[in-house]
C-alpha cells in the first residue's frame, strides 16, 4: 500500500485489513512502513488496530506520524490473542494538513515465533472484587521490555485508563505492571486489555473480565428496646437485605451524630447492648454484613438515631492559668472541656471573677466590689477577660453546669500588670498664689493604675499684666518624690498667668497630664530710691523734689500721688514704723485732712500724675499752688513741718496694690529764721548765728540758737501697702 498524500486532502483516510486471525501459540506480526516528504513535512498518520471477536476498534495500539526519512522501517506486533478468541489488524493512513509526501505499507508478515525486537504479553487474568474495593490487574511481559516503555490499560468500549501503576522487573527478561481502578463498582464491569508500546512495536494482551459483586445491605435500621446514661440495647433486625450473598458475618457500627469517631463491634446473637456511651448524647447505629472477598462487607444499613440519658457533671474544671497577662487583660486557659466532663450535650460553662476597686475621691473613699460572670462558648479552653484594672487582684473561677447539676472549679487569684497611670482630678488640686509664689497642692489619682513612683510637674507663663514680662516663657519642669504631693513654685513674676501641668508616673510610664491656669498676685509697685538727692530747692511756702518712676510688679503703675503730712509741734524729726496701714489709700484732699480725728497724722493728695507723666526722674514743686488732675497743690504753712511722700498705685481687675516712700522733710520757720532740715538722704551741718541789733524800739538784738544738725548718710523709708 502506498498514498501519496500530495492527491489527496487533509484528513482522508485509507484501511488495510488483515484478514482473521486465531492462532494456537505464540506468534508475531511483522510490517514495514514508509513515511517521507523531500522538504521535511509530515506525510501523515500510520496508525493499526487489533479488533478482538469482531469488538469494536477501540484505541490504535501503534501510531506514527511525521517524515521519518527516505527509507524502509521495520515494526513488529506481539499480538496475546489465542483460539478460541479471534482478532483482526487494521493499518489506517490519514492524510495530514500539509499533504506532502508519501505513506508506504509493505512486507507484512505472520511469524510464528516471538517478536524479536518487542515483548510478549503473559495471560491476562480476570478479575473478581466487592463493589467499591480496588481492582488490580497484572500486567506481564516477556522479551525486550524497557521500563521507559509506557504501559496503558483499554477497557473494551475503547476507554483508555489512566490508572496507578507500578513497573518492575520480576524475572530476567521479565517485568509487570500493575493497574489499578480505584473503588470498582458495577458500571465498571467490563473487558479489560494491556498495551505497550515501543519505537519497535506495539505488544498486546488478552481481553479480561473485570467481575464486580455487591456486598449486602440491611433494608431496615435497628429497633430500640432500652436507653440509658451510658448504654443503648438494640435488636439488629437483618432479616431483609440488599446486594449479592452469603452474610458470613454481622456487625454493629456506631457514633456520635456529631463526632466524626465511630467503633464496630462483632455480634453473634441478634440483640446487642451497645457500652460506653456518652450522656446525654445522639447516636447513630446501623448493621453491617459481610459476604466472602475483600471488601465484602456492605454499606451500612439505615441507622438507628436514638439519645442517651443525660448525667451530673463528672467534677470541676482543672488547670486554670494565666497565659498571658496584661495590665487590662488576662488571657485565660483551662483543660480542655470533653464529654467526659459535661457528661451532657446541654451544659453552660461560666467564667466568673471578682475585684476590688476604689470609689469617691480625695481622702474619703470606699471599696466596692466588682462582680460578673461571662458565659464561654461550648469546646472552648481559653478565654480573655478584658477591661480589668490595672494593678488588681483578680479573682477568677469555673462554674460547670447542666441540667442535672454544677460543678465549681476553686478560685485562683492572678494579678493584671501595671499600666501608666490615669489623671488627677482637677478638683484635688489646691493652688494659692502669692505675688511671686504659688504653693501647689494635689493628691493621688483616683485610678494610680499601679505604684506612683514620682511626679512631674511643668509650668510656663503664658499670660502677664505686665507689659515687661516676655510671655510665654521657658518651660520648666520639676519632679518630685512619689511621697511628695505639693510643690512651692518660686521666683515667679507678679499679675503673671503660669499654666501648670501635673502628672504620675509608674512603671509603665507617665500618666494623663492634667492642666490648669493660676495667676499671680501682683505687687505694689517698688521705688528705686537708694541714691536720693537732696531737695532742689525749698521756700517758705513751697518746696521742689525729685520723683522717679515706680517699678510696675506684675500690672502696670495707674497712678502717682503726691502725699503731704503734717507733723506735730515736735521738732524732733521722728522715724516712723509704718506697715501696710502706713501708705494713703484714701484720696483725701487738704480740706478734709484737717477734719479728720485720731491718731494718725493728717495727709492730704496735693497732686495726681499719670505714669506718662513720669517716665523719668522729674522736678516737682510741692505748694506751687496748681491744680493736679483734680488735686489742689496748696502752698505750705512755712509754720509747720511737713513730710512729702510719693506713692504709686497698681490696679488691675479689681485689685490694688500701692507703694509709698518718703522723698522730704520741710521744716517749720520760727521767728522769721530759716532752719534748713533735709531728710532721707543728706543734712548739712549748719550753724546760724544772727544777731541783729536796732536803735529802734522795732528790732531787738537776738541771739538765735545754733543749731547744729549733724546727719551723715540718707535715710529713705519704704511703705508699701496691700490693701
Amino acid at each position: 500500500m502506498l498514498v501519496n498524500s500530495s492527491q489527496h486532502s487533509e484528513g482522508q483516510q485509507a484501511q488495510l485489513l488483515l484478514h482473521t486471525l486465531s492462532e494456537n501459540d505464540t506468534h508475531c506480526v511483522q510490517f514495514s512502513y514508509f513515511l517521507y516528504s523531500r522538504d521535511g513535512h509530515s506525510p501523515g498518520r500510520l496508525s493499526v488496530y487489533v479488533q478482538v471477536n469482531g469488538g469494536p476498534h477501540g484505541n490504535s495500539v501503534w501510531n506514527i506520524s511525521g517524515s521519518q526519512g527516505f527509507e524502509w522501517h521495520q515494526i513488529e506486533l506481539a499480538v496475546s490473542t489465542f483460539w478460541p478468541s479471534e482478532y483482526q489488524i487494521i493499518f489506517e493512513a490519514t492524510i495530514s494538513d500539509e499533504e506532502r509526501g508519501y505513506i508506504g505499507l509493505d512486507d507484512i508478515i505472520l511469524l510464528n515465533y516471538p517478536c524479536y525486537k518487542v515483548p510478549h504479553f503473559t495471560r491476562l487474568g480476570d478479575v473478581e472484587v466487592n463493589a467499591g474495593q480496588n481492582a488490580t490487574f497484572q500486567c506481564v511481559v516477556n522479551g525486550r521490555a524497557s521500563k521507559m516503555d509506557p504501559f496503558t490499560i483499554e477497557r473494551h468500549n475503547g476507554l483508555l485508563m489512566v490508572p496507578y501503576s507500578l513497573t518492575s522487573s520480576v524475572g530476567e527478561r521479565r517485568l509487570a505492571a500493575w493497574f489499578q481502578i480505584d473503588g470498582a463498582q458495577r458500571s465498571e464491569q467490563d473487558l479489560y486489555r494491556c498495551i505497550t508500546q515501543s519505537s519497535y512495536g506495539a505488544a498486546v494482551s488478552n481481553f479480561a473480565e473485570l467481575i464486580v459483586r455487591v456486598p449486602p445491605t440491611p433494608i431496615a435500621p435497628p429497633q430500640l428496646l432500652r436507653s440509658g446514661p451510658t448504654y443503648l440495647i438494640i435488636q439488629l433486625n437483618t432479616n431483609s437485605i440488599v446486594g449479592d450473598g452469603p452474610v458470613i458475618r454481622r456487625e454493629i457500627v456506631y457514633r456520635a451524630s456529631h463526632s466524626p469517631w465511630s467503633e464496630t463491634h462483632g455480634v453473634s446473637s441478634l440483640t446487642y447492648k451497645v457500652w460506653h456511651l456518652e450522656p446525654d448524647t445522639e447516636y447513630r447505629i446501623s448493621v453491617l454484613l459481610t459476604r466472602p472477598g475483600e471488601g465484602g462487607t456492605g454499606p451500612p444499613g439505615p441507622p438507628l438515631i436514638s439519645r442517651t440519658k443525660c448525667a451530673e457533671p463528672m467534677r470541676p474544671l482543672r488547670g486554670l492559668t494565666a497565659s498571658e497577662i496584661q495590665s487590662r487583660q488576662l488571657v485565660l486557659q483551662w483543660e480542655p472541656l470533653g464529654y467526659n466532663l459535661t457528661r451532657c450535650h446541654t451544659y453552660t460553662l461560666s467564667l466568673c471573677y471578682h475585684y476590688y476597686t476604689a470609689t469617691g475621691s480625695g481622702s474619703i473613699t470606699n471599696n466596692a466590689t466588682v462582680r460578673e460572670c461571662l458565659s464561654v462558648e461550648k469546646n472552648m479552653s481559653r478565654f480573655t477577660l478584658r477591661d480589668l484594672p490595672p494593678f488588681r487582684p483578680v479573682h477568677v473561677r469555673l462554674a460547670l453546669a447542666n441540667p442535672e447539676g454544677k460543678k465549681e472549679s476553686r478560685e485562683v487569684t492572678f494579678q493584671t500588670e501595671e499600666d501608666i497611670p490615669g489623671g488627677i482630678a482637677p478638683e484635688s488640686l489646691t493652688l494659692t498664689p502669692l505675688d511671686d509664689m504659688i504653693f501647689l497642692k494635689w493628691e493621688e489619682p483616683v485610678e494610680p493604675n499601679g505604684l506612683i513612683t514620682q511626679y512631674e510637674i511643668s509650668y510656663q507663663s503664658i499670660e502677664s499684666f505686665d507689659p515687661s514680662v516676655n510671655v510665654p516663657g521657658p518651660r520648666r519642669t520639676v519632679s518630685k518624690l512619689k511621697n511628695e504631693t505639693y510643690h512651692m513654685f518660686s521666683g515667679l513674676q507678679p499679675g503673671t498667668t503660669y499654666l501648670v501641668s501635673v502628672r504620675a508616673r509608674t512603671a509603665k510610664g507617665f500618666g494623663q497630664t492634667t492642666l490648669t491656669e493660676i495667676t499671680t498676685n501682683i505687687s505694689a509697685p517698688a521705688f528705686d530710691y537708694d541714691d536720693i538727692p537732696a531737695p532742689l530747692s525749698e521756700s517758705e511756702n513751697t518746696i521742689t523734689v525729685l520723683l522717679r518712676p515706680a517699678l510696675a510688679r506684675g500690672a502696670p503703675v495707674s497712678t502717682y500721688h503726691v502725699v503731704v503730712v503734717e507733723e506735730d509741734g515736735s521738732r524732733q524729726v521722728k522715724r516712723r514704723e509704718l506697715g501696710h496701714h502706713d501708705c494713703f489709700p484714701s484720696p483725701s484732699s487738704q480740706g478734709e485732712s484737717h477734719g479728720k480725728s485720731g491718731g494718725v497724722p493728717p495727709h492730704y493728695y496735693t497732686a495726681e500724675l499719670p505714669p506718662s507723666s513720669l517716665v523719668a526722674a522729674t522736678p516737682f514743686t510741692v505748694g506751687d499752688n496748681h491744680t493736679y488732675n483734680g488735686y489742689w497743690n496748696t502752698p505750705l504753712d512755712p509754720s509747720k513741718s511737713y513730710l512729702i511722700y510719693l506713692q504709686a498705685a497698681s490696679n488691675f481687675r479689681g485689685e490694688n496694690r500701692i507703694n509709698c516712700v518718703r522723698i522730704a522733710r520741710k521744716a517749720a520757720c520760727k521767728d522769721r529764721k530759716h532752719a534748713l532740715e533735709i531728710s532721707q538722704n543728706s543734712e548739712d551741718m549748719g550753724l546760724i548765728l544772727g544777731a541783729s541789733a536796732g536803735g529802734l524800739v522795732v528790732f531787738v538784738l537776738l541771739l538765735g540758737a545754733i543749731v547744729i544738725i549733724v546727719k551723715k548718710g540718707r535715710d529713705f523709708y519704704f511703705y508699701p501697702y496691700n490693701p
